[in-house]
């Protein structure tokens, strides 16, 4: 038979279309067509693959060869094609048999030797082929991914001729179950929080952040402990459920940086002040995930905040709030989810010490206006924490004991969110309006309170509502039911800086 049908994946974001992979092998002049809006990738599957088959020993046949990818809309990328163009050339030219390929789906690159090796996105493919009720055969490299998405029937292959021998009887490829795997607690092995002396504020509004899953902004002289504090912050986060590990490992697997090891690990992404707009949130011609997305369900620290680029740091408005970003491009858009903790950490001035007992810093007022407005009002809005990270004494960091460590701090943690998720099903940090009203109802002498506040320190609608946010967490923390002057009044000093941006 001179036609055969492979079916395959794409990629689209986190999600994996099915790709048919029709080769048709016609009378003519030898030549090799791949069509259905291939990229340069896809294209060069075409040497890829008469280079296997050649080494493999397989023919090659001398015909003319025209490969379809449809749907012929759908933008075809990467090397994972090469398998199943492969299987459909031997398929169409009676090399294997054809009625083998239809329970299967084959996605995989191929070295110039024949050896299959592996693709990104594997789990999204692996849990879409579970879904079509298919086999899926792929790279052995690609199976930790794989085998996350419980229930589905993965084949793991080394070679094209094994994926050739395994189709035509002659051995069996024993298949993988993809199952549920359990997350231990052990699996935190962020930094301790003992590490830290002194900064007893600090540490204070860090388990508030870790609580509610509050944004947080730390402003201090170099030196002040800004990057230890955020780089403990996952030490003191619950566990991952297994949901929320199952995401995580999605959107990892979708940039081809999974790891198995890293399974269950809330993530921790602090990308450098040049990272570009698309570096940051995601993008390009074929939109990937950016560090906002690859910190989903965990912590995105940006140091030295105002030396980003102000339209990148804007960029991040949008995802703060909505816990996702959509990458628009002509042809179609990917959604990613972004549901990260944000963590940022700034000078208070150009030379970085402002209000430092050396007396050091010459920098005029005009100067540390100017630097700070780096930071723009709407995005210095939506951070529900603000505060000062003096410098710490000699006598504070010479011969000091050791703080408390992570462990009671992150059960402390523990039981607020539980204590949120019973009763309203989400993290404070992620109350809408309408939950608002309905779970952070105030006492009079509180909301008295708070009215004064928005009044002298001139807050916005957004800020009112995530200094309730910010409140209700601190009334977790302490096990209250109601949020009374003392909870509202800290959570009102959280943002007495917003007046200096």
């Amino acid at each position: 038979m001179s036609l055969a049908v492979v079916f395959s994946r794409a990629l689209l974001g986190i999600e994996a279309p099915q790709v048919c992979v029709e080769v048709h092998l016609g009378a003519g002049l030898p030549t090799f067509t791949i069509v259905g809006l291939p990229d340069a990738e896809v294209r060069e599957a075409k040497d890829r693959v008469r280079a296997a088959l050649n080494h493999a020993g397989l023919e090659f046949p001398a015909r003319r060869i025209t490969v379809n990818l449809a749907p012929a809309d759908l933008p075809k990328n990467s090397s994972r094609l090469d398998l199943p163009i492969a299987m459909g050339i031997l398929a169409a030219s009676g090399q294997v048999p054809i009625n083998a390929l239809g329970a299967h789906e084959f996605v995989g690159e191929l070295s110039l030797t024949g050896e299959l090796r592996g693709v990104r996105g594997a789990l999204a493919m692996a849990i879409a082929a579970r879904e079509a009720k298919h086999r899926l055969v792929l790279p052995h490299a690609s199976v930790s991914a794989a085998q996350l998405a419980n229930g589905a029937y993965i084949y793991p292959a080394n070679t094209l001729l094994e994926v050739c021998a395994h189709l035509s009887g002659r051995i069996v490829i024993e298949p993988v179950l993809g199952e549920n795997r359990v997350i231990q607690a052990s699996v935190i092995d962020a930094p301790d929080l003992s590490d830290v002396h002194g900064q007893a504020h600090a540490r204070r509004t860090l388990e508030i952040a870790a609580a509610g899953g509050h944004s947080l902004l730390m402003l201090g002289p170099p030196g002040a402990g800004k990057s230890m504090l955020a780089a403990r912050l996952p030490s003191v986060l619950p566990t991952l459920t297994e949901q929320e590990a199952l995401e995580v490992a999605a959107v990892h697997s979708a940039a081809n940086l999974f790891q198995a090891h890293a399974w269950g690990k809330r993530p921790y992404r602090s990308p450098h002040h040049s990272a570009s707009a698309t570096a940051l949130v995601g993008g390009g011609s074929l939109p990937r995930p950016g560090e906002i997305s690859l910190a989903h369900r965990g912590v995105l620290f940006l140091d030295e905040l105002t030396e980003f680029s102000r339209h990148v740091l804007e960029s991040l408005r949008e995802p703060l709030e909505m816990g996702s970003v959509v990458i628009s491009r002509a042809t179609r858009s990917v959604q990613f989810p972004a549901a990260f903790q944000l963590i940022a950490a700034m000078n208070p001035c150009p030379c970085g010490y402002l209000g430092h007992e050396s007396g050091r810093c010459m920098c005029t007022p005009d100067r540390v206006r100017r630097y700070r407005s780096r930071l723009s009002g709407p995005l210095a809005d939506r951070i529900d924490l603000k505060i000062e990270v003096p410098a710490l004494p000699a006598q504070t960091l010479i011969g000091a004991k050791s703080s408390e460590s992570s462990h009671p701090v992150r059960r402390r943690v523990a039981q607020a969110r539980q204590q949120q998720l019973e009763r309203q099903g989400c993290i404070n940090a992620h109350l809408t309006s309408a939950q608002i009203t309905q779970y952070c109802t105030i006492t009079p002498a509180a909301e008295q309170l708070a009215r004064v506040a928005i009044e002298r320190l001139s807050l916005s609608a957004r800020a009112y509502h995530r200094i309730l946010r910010v409140a209700r967490s601190i009334a977790d923390l302490a096990q209250t039911t109601s949020i009374d002057t003392a909870h509202v009044a800290e959570a009102v000093q959280y943002r007495r800086l917003d007046t200096t941006f």
